[in-house]
């Protein structure tokens, strides 16, 4: 029976050699960068309707990534399986699309059935094949050569330094496009609002901010055991201070109230304004809300009031920003 330490070390041994496989393929790919690399994104540049990504098999997994790759980062596009494309899918392309086609082979039927009608279309054809002498290469206006020395499966058989390889350039595509663009990271996160970066980007202080009555807010004559008492009912671990006017001068907090009880300091006889934090950290509504906890983390606070010309119009908290998933 095989020792078990020994077997572990063989499948780390594997395991290592698909990883120096693949890389090695990637390194290889950056002499493919050339002519037919910029043909292929000034076209998809020029491109008045959508990139149409088509691919087989396992090239149609890669061929979807790739699509939704461009799409997320300011090249329209869409995968169009090639089996259902002869089915009435090929309605989906029109004449001011680019076609996209995967194959490793570069002579996959089902990719080259339909390469007629779209050069019946007049559609320009972009491919990525592992064999650049192969008919869909040839028919290609801008044929992206993506060949790798060996596949990272002992047996030669799995595809996994071509797919890998063939993901590499779709992704140096995307991102050639994007930069090529100016696409920004506002124009990322308006196409992914509900991901963590979208909501960076997207959500500003007002949108998570405690308004209107939901301020905990005293003027600063008021005693130490009013503003207990807002504390508790507003639920923000602090109170905003203000004077007669409403301009904020302070703020009163968990940490101010621990350190007056250390004092001795009776609650219900001295006025907020004596111990409260003179001032206090502010910002402004229109800001983003990954700013405001940015300041508290740099700060080390827990809470953080809104000011409009020194005017109080909101609070928030470290917990607001948990809710918001800022954390």
């Amino acid at each position: 029976m095989p020792n078990k330490n020994s077997h572990r070390e063989q499948l780390k041994r594997l395991g290592l050699a698909v990883i120096k496989t693949e890389a090695e393929a990637i390194s290889n790919l950056t002499q493919h960068i050339n002519e037919h690399f910029i043909d292929a994104c000034e076209l998809m540049l020029q491109c008045e309707g959508k990139v149409v990504v088509i691919g087989m098999g396992k090239s149609g997994h890669v061929g979807n990534k790739i699509a939704a790759t461009l799409a997320s980062t300011g090249t329209p596009a869409f995968f169009v399986h090639p089996g259902e494309a002869s089915h009435g899918d090929l309605g989906m392309i029109t004449k001011s699309d680019v076609a996209l086609a995967l194959s490793n082979s570069g002579e996959t039927g089902e990719v080259l059935t339909i390469l007629p009608i779209l050069k019946r279309l007049g559609i320009p054809l972009i491919s990525i094949t592992g064999n650049p002498s192969s008919t869909l290469a040839t028919m290609s206006d801008a044929p992206i050569n993506s060949s790798v020395d060996k596949e990272a499966c002992p047996l030669g058989l799995a595809p996994t330094s071509s797919t890998t390889a063939a993901l590499v350039m779709g992704d140096a595509l995307a991102i050639a496009l994007l930069e090529a663009r100016g696409f920004t990271e506002a124009d990322f996160a308006l196409s992914h609002p509900g991901g963590s970066l979208g909501r960076r980007l997207l959500l500003h202080v007002n949108d998570v901010m405690h308004k209107g009555s939901d301020i905990p807010v005293i003027e600063e004559t008021a005693l130490v055991s009013t503003a207990l008492l807002e504390m508790t009912e507003k639920k923000l671990g602090m109170t905003a201070i203000t004077n007669k006017q409403g301009t904020l001068t302070g703020i009163f907090t968990d940490g101010d109230l621990r350190r007056m009880l250390e004092s001795n300091i009776d609650v219900h006889n001295t006025e907020v304004q004596r111990v409260m934090t003179q001032g206090g950290a502010t910002i402004s509504p229109e800001k983003l809300a990954v700013e405001a906890l940015q300041l508290m983390q740099d700060k080390k606070i827990n809470a953080l009031l809104v000011t409009d010309n020194n005017k109080l119009v909101g609070a928030l908290n470290m917990h607001d920003m948990l809710k918001a998933g800022l954390s």
